[in-house]
């Protein structure tokens, strides 16, 4: 390997290095959250009006600072950037923001709000909540189908028992099911439609409240428990790795001990 090529790789090894320090990192969330700020200042026009171009330099001077991150570490870590599912989300969220406004794109332009999600692959606490959702869909997935065949019954009941007296709330399928939703958020559920409907149907307390146990404490509940048990998971499995990096570097410094004292027995 030639010297240009081994300063090449160490100067791209420092950089990796300094990007990973804690405090190059908390200066990026720092930026992160400025930037939120200034984002959110730009929808007053008082403001806007008051500070005049210094909010948009700034949010500009923000985005130079995101750029040059992503450019540092596309230099330090080659291909490998591109493996990494949170160097992809950055990579995405930065080159929304750079696209330029006018001629039908204006509206991309209000996606670089989006740059305050970055503080989520910035701070491992929220990437481990991120991760942990995610690991969590497959049975969420499960969840959701039967809430849906309960959601679909209840409809299709709801329709056929309160549809003719209450159109308004279950004319048909749809409605019912949209009405079901508000019920099931508990959103005026009581005052606003089952006391109404039980004017007419004094009876119809027995279709709701089940429906009620059934999908706001059971299945809502059930989705609960299952994103805790998988963060949970995921964070059995960080620590699983620290605990397999500590006890390698120990192993490793303990061969290194042992190979010391050998070479100064072989030197008596």
């Amino acid at each position: 390997m030639s010297e240009q090529a081994s300063f090449g790789i160490a100067l791209r090894e420092r950089v990796d290095a300094w990007l990973d320090r804690p405090e190059i990192r908390n200066g990026i969330i720092a930026v992160i959250l400025f930037n939120a700020i200034l984002l959110g200042l730009e929808t007053s026009e008082a403001v806007m009006s008051a500070t005049g171009d210094l909010i948009p330099m700034l949010d500009r001077i923000c985005l130079a600072i995101f750029v040059a991150e992503l450019g540092l570490k596309i230099f330090a870590r080659g291909p490998r950037f591109f493996m990494n599912g949170w160097n992809l989300f950055d990579f995405f969220i930065v080159g929304v923001s750079l696209v330029p406004g006018g001629q039908g794109v204006s509206v991309l332009r209000t996606l670089r709000v989006l740059r305050i999600l970055r503080v989520v692959s910035a701070a491992p606490r929220l990437r481990r909540v991120v991760e942990g959702f995610i690991t969590a869909l497959p049975g969420m997935g499960s969840v959701f189908m039967l809430m849906g065949l309960i959601f679909y019954i209840g409809a299709v009941m709801a329709t056929k028992f309160f549809g003719e007296a209450f159109p308004e709330w279950f004319g048909n399928l749809a409605i019912s099911a949209y009405t079901l939703f508000q019920v099931m958020t508990l959103e005026s559920w009581s005052m606003g439609i089952v006391r109404p409907v039980m004017e007419v149907y004094p009876y119809a307390w027995a279709f709701f409240v089940p429906f009620i146990m059934i999908t706001t404490f059971a299945v809502v509940n059930l989705l609960v428990g299952l994103i805790v048990n998988s963060m949970q998971d995921a964070h059995a499995a960080e620590e699983g790795e620290r605990t397999d990096a500590y006890r390698d570097e120990v192993l490793a410094r303990l061969v290194a001990i042992e190979r010391h004292l050998d070479v100064r027995d072989g030197e008596k």
